[in-house]
């Protein structure tokens, strides 16, 4: 199994910069799918989850309203887009596959996920 995030992105605060995630060897269809970022202190947050369902997706408070996921079952990827970007948004970024909900602490239920992409944001 292979998870692979494009997008990697350097891009001024207040811009925009969409991330795409697919997998080899693995459907996504049918399985819980999440965002999480590491940041440049290490800190690492999960930002935004969808469930296998569809339906309304989770979101960290530090991205609402600025961070959209979504999911396509036929392509096998699931996206990230990324508007009004802030400096604090500078991580790297990796989509991962949930066992569980996204109604879980799904950072410690995760069974596959990414090498990465890095974003910047510059002030």
């Amino acid at each position: 199994v292979q998870v692979m995030e494009s997008g990697v992105g350097l891009v001024q605060a207040g811009g925009s910069l969409n991330l795409s995630c697919t997998a080899s060897g693995l459907r996504f269809e049918g399985r819980t799918l999440g965002w999480l970022r590491l940041s440049p202190h290490k800190e690492l947050e999960g930002v935004a989850c969808i469930m296998w369902s569809g339906g309304t997706p989770y979101y960290a408070d530090s991205v609402k309203g600025r961070f959209t996921i979504s999911r396509d079952n036929a392509e096998n990827t699931v996206s990230l887009q990324m508007n009004n970007l802030k400096p604090e948004d500078t991580a790297m970024y990796y989509c991962a596959s949930i066992y569980d909900s996204c109604e879980t602490s799904w950072l410690d239920l995760m069974d596959y996920w990414g090498k990465g992409t890095l974003v910047t944001i510059s002030s």
